[in-house]
């Protein structure tokens, strides 16, 4: 992908799809950081059709869908309203300062009597699709979260990267880091650490030679893929130290180096996209 006249495009030189938001303001946009957020809707159409309603106090540059598809709101040069009252490193309103990246996901999920995920507007998100997990802002209370998918997360890292590059952005964080009273988004299943490393520069090592730790708390499973079963233990707790022994695709087959919650020689598969080399 590349980026032409603040405009995103493919490969081929075809642009994304783009449709135009209302909810941008006249002044210029700063860029110094990439603001991630998740969408906490049911589809890229709801999403874009908020975000571009005249009528709602919001707006970001990109959605993208779990399908990897792109769908770009504003010119990055423009200053979108995705990020409301906010501050980091001494900066009030990230909007000015910030290119917002919303996510097609769900968000946080809350447990029913019978045991389902339910998304706040009623959906059934399948266990597979979910990670229970406490919030870095709220560390004593779990719930559930909807995983983002292996297509969406490559090409957003794909973006990001394009972005950081492009305006020489600082930093990328989350809704959550800049507004943290108001504001759980992306949440513990998106990647951060992980993704901000490969982004942001972390020197690449053999991966059977170096030991990584978990960054969300995370299931382990008997196969590469949410097919398969998970394994008879609790989650891996965030922080946890892993090897890699194999690979396939963006799954990890790993021994697990800490003992947990008195389990002892753990070795089965979890996603790649929630791990990060030490």
């Amino acid at each position: 992908m590349k980026i032409e006249n603040h405009r995103l495009y493919e490969d081929d030189g075809q642009p994304v799809e783009f449709t135009r938001t209302p909810n941008v303001s006249s002044y210029a946009l700063q860029p110094q950081y990439l603001v991630m957020h998740y969408t906490a809707g049911r589809s890229v159409k709801s999403a874009v059709n908020t975000l571009t309603n005249p009528r709602v106090s919001a707006s970001a540059h990109l959605v993208i869908g779990r399908d990897g598809s792109v769908v770009q709101l504003a010119e990055f040069n423009k200053v979108t309203w995705h990020a409301g009252r906010s501050s980091w490193q001494g900066l009030n309103g990230l909007n000015k300062y910030s290119i917002g990246i919303e996510l097609d996901n769900a968000g946080k999920l809350e447990k029913s009597q019978d045991g389902s995920w339910h998304a706040w507007y009623g959906d059934v998100i399948e266990d597979a699709q979910v990670l229970e997990a406490p919030h870095k802002n709220y560390p004593s209370i779990p719930y559930g979260w909807q995983l983002y998918t292996p297509e969406q997360l490559l090409i957003t890292l794909e973006i990001a990267e394009l972005l950081v590059n492009e305006y020489n952005l600082k930093d990328i964080v989350g809704h959550d880091d800049i507004a943290p009273r108001r504001k759980t988004d992306p949440g513990p299943a998106f990647p951060m650490e992980s993704f901000r490393s490969r982004i942001l520069g972390r020197a690449d090592t053999e991966e059977d030679e170096a030991t990584y730790r978990t960054t969300a708390n995370l299931n382990i499973r008997t196969g590469p893929g949410t097919s398969y079963p998970k394994l008879d233990v609790a989650p891996l707790p965030k922080g946890v130290r892993l090897e890699v022994v194999d690979i396939e695709g963006i799954w990890k087959m790993v021994n697990v180096l800490d003992e947990v919650k008195g389990e002892v020689d753990i070795s089965g598969w979890v996603h790649g996209n929630y791990i990060e080399q030490i």
